[in-house]
């Protein structure tokens, strides 16, 4: 069997605020970085092989899960509809939908005049993508006219987009490539060009552009650059199609600039400038702004107008007046209604109303858990919108809503070719207790037939941060887990948004330390309830998620059987002190700036999982994911943790997969990427002594 790879340790000094700590594996980031994200072959070569080790010892030790990873992907390919197609959303005098081909792994973009009429592919993602290691679509827009497409191809995982414009009418691609953007385009109401963002070398979204058909990419038009390293640049349209938005933000504070799409060469105006802790996120209707936004101690959010033509704060007023408690997600503006996603205790629902409050009724369920999200409508003069709602038994269903009338016409159930019976499995939602007295929502789901018995195998799934809200949805790749006897829980801890604004506000910064104990208080809440015990629980979180469970194990590591760290955020004190790296200045919202702030570091220094391993302990077996040309999570940071696990602490077996061709989110490829899940349940299952479980589907 091939041994553990024995990273060298090259010891490297850090000082900050008079402390000095020693990174052993700090020469795995190479100072190349930046060149890497664009071509992967320049990675140092002490580093590639470091890395092949790490994946060769991995597959060594996981050979004996080689059949089961091969039934986890079958049975999860076998719920998939693999012609599956989205349901056709009118856009003017098409309608557009996206459809995937019997084995395809990559979406074909389509529309047609109607149902009886032929089909036209715009885009199809099988043939774009053949025989790439790597390929992703980003966004696909189609100009006003209907006549022209922009879409965005990323082929490393790098997440940089190259913007290619094709006719609809003969397919015929413009030589207009552009490097290096977000992948997505607002186009001007002239059809003769379209604004895009532009990402610098260190993957930030720095400047807006705009570009005219036929130019010369590079000489295209700035219309606006931000300066601030700390703040996110992204674009959008309101609703009315009468404006393009710039939004500036970093999740704590926000800007929104706008330009009539009918006069491209204006330029940008200011909503309201930036204030330090205030949100807020613009639509338009007749002549007036509908602005969402915290602003007032408006923790929770709130709606006020503004004219068009005078938007700033001080002729805002309110038209939805704030509610603590009831959050307000979102909304959107129709010609006629005004419609907007709250949510009150991890339960969401969707209000419906006239701009003058009349009729207003709500949109929801009434279950323990379940999703319930908005999906977006093509036109802005329309009675109809668009939701889907599911839970964890039940597949989604799309509904189409005639806010008039009230009807909703189910356009479409989410079909399982292998079978699924929703009455086999229960759906549950206990409040753990955490150790400050707050209440932590965790939904849980298992087999009916499965009795709760103090000894179930648990998987226990978290993020918590950036107030991302886990939605209890319905997956089909959990049922691999459910069927062989195991149980599915989410906890909602604090640092998401299940419960609001603040409970966002109280797992973040200073306080971050709560979503870590929230989630070990969510563990034991299960092993008190009498679902499981000590040692028969697998934590499983992806990036911060991956942050999450790096810090609960080196909390308690008795807790848990296996931990699963995807792209896992562990190497925080490092990361958000390097200004270099493309997230850290927005990220010091989040988490502190440890370089100026002595109390921010102190803080960071007690939870980062790479400087918390608690040495010379037994820890679970422990698997960790990675991509070389993550921009998000370096590569460095999964390699060096189970590097340092591997050598300070007893246990283990400690694992690194790393992707060598693909980046934060694993392959874009559907099937390749139901088979890097696959690999992370088999790992699970193994762990939790269900390898050999046959899966009973209830059905």
């Amino acid at each position: 069997m091939t041994d553990a790879p024995v990273a060298e340790k090259r010891p490297f000094e850090l000082t900050q605020h008079g402390e000095t700590r020693v990174d052993p594996y700090h020469w795995m980031r190479d100072d190349n970085w930046q060149e890497v994200l664009r071509d992967p072959t320049l990675l140092r070569d002490d580093v590639r092989a470091h890395l092949e080790a790490e994946n060769a010892y991995y597959k060594a030790q996981t050979d004996h899960l080689e059949d089961l990873r091969t039934a986890l992907f079958q049975e999860m390919r076998g719920r998939i509809k693999e012609d599956e197609s989205t349901v056709p959303m009118r856009d003017g005098p098409f309608e557009y939908y996206v459809r995937y081909r019997e084995g395809g792994q990559y979406p074909i973009y389509a529309r047609r005049r109607s149902e009886s009429d032929p089909e036209d592919i715009m885009l199809d993602g099988d043939k774009e993508g053949e025989g790439k290691d790597f390929f992703s679509i980003g966004g696909v827009d189609v100009s006003w006219d209907h006549e022209l497409m922009a879409y965005g191809v990323d082929t490393l995982g790098s997440e940089y987009y190259d913007l290619h414009v094709r006719r609809l009418a003969d397919g015929k691609e413009f030589d207009d490539v552009i490097p290096s953007t977000d992948g997505s385009v607002v186009w001007s109401k002239d059809n003769k060009g379209f604004f895009y963002v532009e990402r610098d070398d260190n993957q930030r979204p720095k400047r807006v552009k705009y570009h005219r058909l036929g130019d010369n990419p590079q000489d295209d038009r700035l219309v606006y650059e931000e300066d601030d390293d700390g703040m996110f640049l992204s674009i959008g349209e309101t609703s009315s199609d009468k404006f393009l938005t710039i939004t500036v933000s970093n999740g704590t504070t926000s800007e929104d600039h706008v330009i009539p799409l009918d006069q491209p060469d204006a330029e940008p105006r200011v909503i309201e400038p930036r204030q330090h802790g205030v949100l807020y996120f613009v639509d338009h209707r007749e002549g007036v702004f509908y602005i969402h936004t915290n602003a007032d101690g408006a923790v929770d959010f709130k709606i006020v107008t503004a004219p068009e033509d005078a938007p700033g704060r001080e002729n805002w007023k309110d038209w939805l007046p704030h509610a603590s408690g009831t959050y307000v997600s979102g909304m959107v503006c129709f010609k006629d209604w005004i419609v907007r996603e709250e949510r009150r205790n991890a339960k969401p629902r969707i209000i419906v109303g006239r701009y003058d409050r009349t009729g207003e009724h709500e949109i929801g369920f009434d279950q323990d858990a379940y999703a319930l999200s908005l999906m977006g409508w093509g036109e802005f003069d329309t009675d109809v919108i668009r939701f889907a709602y599911e839970s964890p038994s039940q597949p989604s269903q799309v509904f189409d809503y005639d806010m008039a009338s009230r009807v909703r016409t189910l356009r479409k159930t989410q079909e399982v070719p292998s079978g699924h019976n929703p009455d086999a499995y229960t759906v549950e939602r206990i409040e753990a207790k955490a150790r400050d007295g707050e209440s932590i929502p965790v939904v849980l789901l298992r087999r009916r037939d499965v009795t709760p018995d103090g000894n179930l195998p648990v998987v226990l799934y978290g993020y918590g941060s950036y107030g991302i809200y886990i939605e209890d949805d319905f997956s089909t790749h959990v049922l691999s887990l459910v069927d062989r006897g195991a149980v599915f829980a989410v906890a909602h801890i604090r640092g998401g948004s299940a419960k609001g604004r603040q409970w966002y506000l109280d797992g973040k910064l200073d306080k971050k330390e709560n979503t870590f104990t929230d989630f070990n208080d969510a563990a034991q809440a299960l092993i008190d309830a009498g679902y499981t015990k000590r040692g028969r629980i697998v934590g499983y979180g992806g990036s911060a998620g991956g942050l999450l469970v790096g810090a609960a194990v080196n909390l308690d590591p008795g807790l848990y059987g296996g931990i699963i760290g995807a792209v896992p955020f562990v190497d925080v004190l490092s990361t958000i002190s390097d200004d270099t790296l493309p997230l850290t200045p927005p990220e010091w919202e989040e988490w502190g700036n440890p370089i100026t702030e002595k109390s921010a570091y102190e803080t960071i220094s007690r939870y980062s999982p790479y400087d918390n391993i608690r040495a010379g302990e037994a820890y679970p077996p422990i698997l960790a994911t990675g991509g070389l040309t993550d921009y998000r999570v370096t590569y460095w940071e999964p390699a060096k943790w189970i590097a340092r696990l591997r050598e300070e602490t007893t246990g283990g077996p400690f694992l690194l997969r790393m992707n060598m061709t693909a980046g934060h989110g694993g392959s874009a490829a559907r099937f390749e990427r139901l088979k890097e899940r696959a690999a992370d349940y088999a790992f699970a299952l193994d762990v939790l002594g269900l390898k050999d479980a046959e899966p009973d589907r209830g059905l």
